[in-house]
């Protein structure tokens, strides 16, 4: 399983580096309470570093908790006003850095789990939650792609 989740994110990588980034309108919003692109690659890379800190945690701890208010922190980083081709880059560098990992991964750890859940206890495996990442990451890769909404 991990196998495949490693594939399908080194395929959103290059989706997104080898898309034809300068015809995407990065910075319309379809309201003003909704993310403009930029700030959807700015969650993606909070996602990231999120989630890069969960799979190193999980090689040496487990049932650790390990959330962050997505809201706050794209309106702290001001991704709206950053040059997007640092963004694209810190993405591609983070999510690289992910692969890098999961590639490497202790086989005898990848069912250990950690909460990512805001409320309640949520435990899910290193593998649950590499896939749950890239099932997110592709959902807003979509919405950079698709029509703004």
């Amino acid at each position: 399983m991990i196998k495949d989740t490693i594939l399908q994110l080194n395929e959103a990588i290059d989706g997104l580096i080898f898309a034809d980034n300068e015809k995407i309108n990065w910075v319309g919003k379809a309201s003003p309470e909704k993310w403009s692109r930029k700030e959807i690659i700015g969650h993606l890379i909070d996602s990231a570093q999120i989630n890069l800190q969960r799979f190193v945690r999980c090689t040496y701890e487990e049932n650790f908790k390990l959330v962050y208010p997505q809201v706050e922190w794209v309106q702290a980083q001001r991704y709206q006003d950053a040059d997007i081709r640092d963004l694209v880059g810190l993405w591609e560098l983070l999510n690289l850095q992910i692969v890098r990992v999961l590639e490497n991964y202790p086989e005898d750890r990848l069912q250990i789990k950690c909460d990512n859940s805001k409320t309640t206890v949520s435990l899910h495996t290193v593998e649950w939650l590499a896939q749950d990442y890239v099932d997110h990451l592709n959902h807003h890769l979509n919405q950079i792609y698709g029509p703004v909404n």
